[in-house]
């Protein structure tokens, strides 16, 4: 499998005026925070790089995922996996995984979902904060996600066996953390933001692709399963 693609950029995000927090339907057209911008992640050899940076000069659909021991986040990023790169390239966008590990399981996490587009981390989660995300979950009726193969018992038991046999014996994230999509770029522009306010309720992906002219993709060819 070709090696996570990680793009070293440098420089600071241009200045952008700071949005009055507000729900996130109230969010599209407004500008990123610079101070948000700015803050950095890291890519899979550790290089720290400036948020902003990622999207400055294109488009790109940012996914921020709960933790990469995550069963339901790691199904959801073999979906992203399956993206067609030739789909991206036509309509001039980017794809963006971020997780909240350190640097070290992000070749790991790549490998075992097969996802080869760009990737990166925030060990410290400050994104996650400055965004808005939720800790913890949120009872609601998200529906059943189109990307999720396990049920819960067997999923757990992945991320738990995952969890004691990895190299590195950690969550690999805050398992109460939650993630969520945006659309952003170019330049700090957000067109698109979504908190997820569970595990389950990430935007299904053909959803996002629409809203940036991407091709659907086929997601059918998997059985369907119950949550229990």
């Amino acid at each position: 499998m070709a090696e996570p693609v990680t793009r070293q950029v440098s420089g600071r995000a241009a200045p952008a005026l700071t949005p009055t927090p507000a729900p996130a339907a109230a969010e599209r057209g407004q500008p990123l925070a610079a101070a948000v911008a700015e803050l950095p992640v890291l890519d899979a050899r550790g290089r720290r790089m400036p948020f902003g940076a990622l999207f400055r000069e294109r488009r790109a659909v940012v996914v921020f995922v709960r933790h990469f021991l995550c069963y339901i986040c790691k199904e959801y990023v073999e979906d992203l996996a399956r993206i067609p790169k030739s789909f991206l390239r036509e309509a001039n966008v980017t794809l963006i995984v971020i997780g909240q590990s350190s640097y070290h399981h992000i070749e790991p996490f790549c490998k075992l979902t097969g996802y080869s587009h760009e990737i990166y981390v925030d060990p410290e989660r400050e994104i996650y904060k400055r965004l808005g995300m939720k800790r913890g979950e949120e009872i609601s009726t998200s529906g059943q996600s189109p990307h999720v193969k396990s049920n819960l018992l067997s999923g757990s038991l992945q991320s738990l066996w995952r969890a004691v046999t990895g190299p590195l014996f950690d969550f690999q994230g805050d398992p109460a953390q939650q993630g969520g999509t945006l659309i952003l770029g170019p330049g700090n522009n957000i067109h698109f933001l979504h908190r997820d306010r569970n595990r389950l309720d990430h935007k299904p992906i053909n959803s996002v692709l629409q809203l940036v002219g991407v091709q659907r993709v086929d997601f059918a060819n998997r059985p369907k399963i119950i949550h229990v």
